[in-house]
């Protein structure tokens, strides 16, 4: 009889969830307003208190599917990244330019966007050689210690940068890592020598476009790129800014 009445509830008709059906009508809102929708107006859609709507808004920006500007909510980069194909305009801007900074030192490529407290890797070219770094593609990644969410959490305002050194660095160490950020933004690259993946060594470089805030990074054996950073890091800053021209940044 339990396992009879487990398959009904399995196989019966599907029932609305007050929780899940209140975050689609916003996601669902947000999406058919270009301009952005203010948190009143969302409550007044779902007619239910600001501060029940405003709980389910701030967990949609901290993953990424809404992003907040000027009290406004519009569409975050996680509907691209995770739902869809990427953003099609960086992508075609970004591929060739990545393909030449593999093969000037056949190390694996990728192209990274932040994604509310994470970043997904949007494409990756591999290095030709037998051992490599291999990118996971459309798959949330810490943003630290990575070199790519370095690069993107370097060039966040200030108070998204502190919110989330708040939440995901342990307070001993966020005074250190403020410094490190506020190097690598005036630098314009970030670097992880084994932070992540030991023995892995990347390096990251910034795309700040009028469309687009990515981050394009090289990373291989720390044995065969050590020996190559320097000229790494002025790649890397070459092949972000051809990808924000062709943007028309």
């Amino acid at each position: 009889m339990a396992a009879r009445g487990e398959r009904a509830r399995e196989t019966g008709h599907a029932k609305q969830h007050r929780t899940v059906s209140r975050v689609t009508t916003i996601l669902e809102t947000v999406a058919a307003d270009p301009r952005g929708v203010r948190l009143s107006a969302l409550a007044e859609v779902l007619d239910a208190p600001k501060t029940s709507v405003h709980g389910l808004v701030k967990g949609l920006v901290a993953t990424g599917y809404l992003r907040e500007q000027q009290g406004c909510y519009l569409l975050g980069p996680a509907v691209g990244a995770l739902l869809s194909s990427p953003d099609a305009q960086l992508a075609a801007a970004a591929h060739p330019q990545m393909q030449r900074l593999r093969d000037r030192f056949d190390e694996t490529v990728m192209l990274a966007v932040l994604v509310g407290d994470s970043v997904v890797y949007l494409d990756s070219l591999e290095s030709g050689q037998l051992i490599r770094y291999s990118a996971p593609l459309r798959t949330r990644r810490p943003v630290y210690p990575t070199s790519t969410g370095k690069c993107l959490l370097a060039h966040q305002p200030t108070a998204r940068r502190d919110a989330y050194l708040d939440e995901h660095v342990d307070p001993a160490d966020r005074e250190r890592v403020r410094r490190e950020l506020d190097e690598i933004a005036a630098e314009g690259v970030s670097r992880n020598r084994g932070e992540t993946v030991p023995d892995v060594t990347a390096m990251a470089g910034i795309v700040l476009a009028r469309r687009a805030t990515a981050s394009v990074a090289i990373a291989g054996p720390t044995e065969r790129v050590s020996a190559h950073l320097d000229a790494m890091a002025g790649e890397v800053r070459e092949t972000c800014a051809r990808i924000a021209r062709d943007l028309g940044s």
